[in-house]
This record gives C-alpha cells, structure tokens and sequence, in this order.
C-alpha cells in the first residue's frame, strides 16, 4: 500500500518512540496500497499528481501471466473488445484500514476514509477514458472536498489482455489536494486489483496466475491466482486469490530516513470480479485483502505493529 509521504526524522541515532512513529507513519503508503496492497507503483510518482493542475501519466508495473490450466472444454481464447464510444456507468468504491502500534503504547488508527466514485468509462485507441460523476465518502469533510471532482478525467492504458499499463490524471483546477489524493489512491488500488486474461484458450474452471510488483520503499511481489467459475457468453466471472510478500528484508523509510527491519509481513485475501469482454471496466467485484507486519527499528529495537487491509468494490 502506498503514498502519504514528508517530513521525517533521520534514524541514523537511537530515537525516541515519537520519532519512530512518525517515520512509520509517513510511510504507510507502502503498506496500505499494492497498490499497490494494493499497491502499486513509486509513492512518491503517486504523491506528484497531487501538486499540480494538469494532467500526469504514471506507468504501471508490467503484469506476468502464465496460464496454469486451460480448464474444461470448449476452450477459446478470450479479449476484451469493448466497442468505441459505448460508455459504461460503473461505480468503484475503495477503503484502506491502518492500525498502528509501537511497543506497549496505545495502538492508533490511520485508515484513509472510503471514497464511493461513480463515472462513466469509454473504450478509446489507447485504452479507457473516465469521467467522474458524483464522488463522495463517508467522512463528511473529504466528502465536501470531493464536490469539484465532478467532470474531471481520467484514463488507463490497457494492453490486449486488459491489463493496465499506465493511469493518467486530470485533476479539477479547483479541487483541493487531499480530494485529488483520494481520487489518485482510489484509483491506483483498482489498478492494482485488475485481473486480465491469459493468452491461450481457456474455458469453465481454467486457472492462471497474475504475478506483479509492487514498487515502494517496501518493494512487494504480488500474486493473484485467477479462476474461471462462470461465463455467460461475454460476461466472465473470475475468483482471485491474492498474496504479496517483501523482496527486501527491510523497510527502506522515505527521504532517506533509515531503516526498519522486517520482523513479518502476512497480506493476503481473496474475491471475485466479473467483467464483460464488451465493456471497459468490470461490471461487478469485490476484493479485500489484509493483514499483519511487524518492523524492528536496528538502533532502539522498539518494534512497530501494524494491521491493514484495504478493499476494492464494483457495481454497476
């Protein structure tokens, strides 16, 4: 899980359980995306958009697929073909939970608020454009910040099998800050919650892994294991098994700021989405995932606890 990123204090000395806190906190972008969890690509790329008033394109990790079984026949090879200018109204709703503890100090709460976005989607030459509709949450002071969110645009670039490539933003001139970061984070967990589509010929029950990663000062592999339940013609129904895992053995703090050893790390969950290969984004979905890492700080040795979890929901 990715962004949230500033000041912090160098860890090079011992520090005091304050410092230790505000280092991991400002870093929490690692742990809540995958983005991505969800995770995700390089926080502080994420963290840019938010700065400034045109529209900004940020790459997405490239997506490995390797097609487990084929499945039950009849077999054929499935691709998106949604056709040009018939839109889509859909609706993405994202929450993210972070609950932090440092040794025996009161544990605290720094989940996001969920954000409920509805847009419209057309398949374009390059990909999807997005158009917001009404954005809002559940917490009423990003909910009034969200109001001049409405119209503005987004898209992605997808390649043949419907995987993601690269989010691009064009934030309201006159929207705050935290509204365009609550959008951008949204965003970015559904891109890293996607699910395409293996090059062979599939059919009921064919299995296939998505294997991604996950960029940060926690660099993740993420693993999706995709299944075929149901088809209905052009409407697929898929269920996903999700897991990441560090490649580093330590959290690398932002600007510089030390390190954290990682004691465990455990993310992991499960869903389903259905998608309609004549439409750009899926028609429903549901997918959470969670879970519990520990960190070390070398110098102190205080040790930082932290439960997270973050969820992505489509409807149509």
């Amino acid at each position: 899980m990715q962004p949230y990123l500033g000041l912090v204090t160098v860890l090079s000395s011992p520090v005091r359980h304050g410092t230790l806190l505000l280092a991991a906190t400002l870093g929490i972008a690692s742990l809540v995306a995958g983005c991505a969890d969800a995770g995700d690509s390089n926080s502080s790329d994420v963290r840019s958009i938010a700065s400034i008033g045109k529209e900004v394109t940020v790459p997405v990790s490239p997506v490995s697929t390797n097609l487990v079984d084929g499945g039950d026949e009849p077999r054929e090879v499935l691709t998106p073909h949604p056709p040009r200018n018939r839109v889509q109204a859909v609706t993405l709703h994202t929450e993210n939970r972070v609950i932090q503890r440092i040794d025996d100090q009161p544990q605290q709460d720094f989940s996001r608020p969920p954000v409920t976005m509805a847009m419209s989607a057309v398949a374009a030459a390059d990909g999807i454009d997005l158009t917001f509709g009404t954005v809002s949450s559940t917490d009423p002071t990003l909910s009034r910040e969200l109001k001049p969110v409405t119209g503005s645009h987004a898209g992605f670039a997808v390649d043949h099998s419907g995987a993601v490539t690269s989010l691009s933003i064009s934030p309201a001139t006159d929207a705050s800050d935290t509204a365009r970061e609550a959008i951008e984070q949204a965003l970015y967990l559904a891109v890293y919650r996607a699910v395409s589509l293996p090059t062979g010929a599939i059919g009921l029950g064919a299995t296939w892994t998505l294997q991604q990663q996950v960029a940060g000062s926690i660099p993740l592999e993420q693993v999706t294991k995709a299944k075929l339940t149901d088809r209905d013609g052009d409407r697929l129904t898929i269920a996903v098994d999700v897991s990441q895992t560090p490649k580093s053995p330590v959290w690398n703090l932002p600007n510089g700021a030390g390190t954290l050893d990682i004691d465990s790390y455990t993310m992991h969950g499960a869903g389903s989405v259905t998608i309609d290969l004549g439409l750009p984004l899926p028609v429903q979905g549901d997918i959470t995932i969670g879970g519990d890492q520990s960190y070390r700080d070398p110098h102190t040795k205080s040790l930082l606890r932290q439960t997270t979890s973050s969820r992505v929901q489509w409807t149509s």
